[in-house]
C-alpha cells in the first residue's frame, strides 16, 4: 500500500485529497467516525421532520452531497482494515 492513497470521490490526477496510510489507526478511525457522524446527522434531521417537500432534483443534488463524506469515511475504514490485517498477518 503507498504511503498516500487519493480519495475515490474524486478523480483528478494529480490527486489533491490524500489520506495518509501510515497515520496512527486512531486518528485514522476519529476521521471517518467524524465524517460518518456527520452525514447521520443530517439524515436524523431530515428524518424525524414533520413535513419536508422538495422536488427530485434537490434531492439528488442532496444525495450527491451526503454520498462524498461516506465515500472519504469507507476510504478510510478500507485503510484501517488493511492495517489490521498487517498486524493479524504478522
Amino acid at each position: 500500500m503507498n504511503r498516500y492513497m487519493p480519495i475515490t470521490s474524486i478523480d483528478i490526477n494529480p490527486a489533491a485529497l490524500l489520506i495518509d496510510t501510515e497515520a496512527p489507526l486512531d486518528a485514522l478511525q476519529a476521521t471517518a467516525d467524524y465524517r460518518i457522524r456527520t452525514v447521520t446527522q443530517v439524515l436524523e434531521n431530515i428524518a424525524f421532520r414533520e413535513e419536508f417537500s422538495s422536488d427530485t432534483v434537490v434531492l439528488h443534488d442532496f444525495a450527491k452531497l451526503l454520498v462524498i463524506p461516506l465515500r472519504d469515511a469507507c476510504d478510510l475504514m478500507d485503510v484501517i482494515g488493511r492495517r489490521l490485517q498487517d498486524q493479524v498477518s504478522k
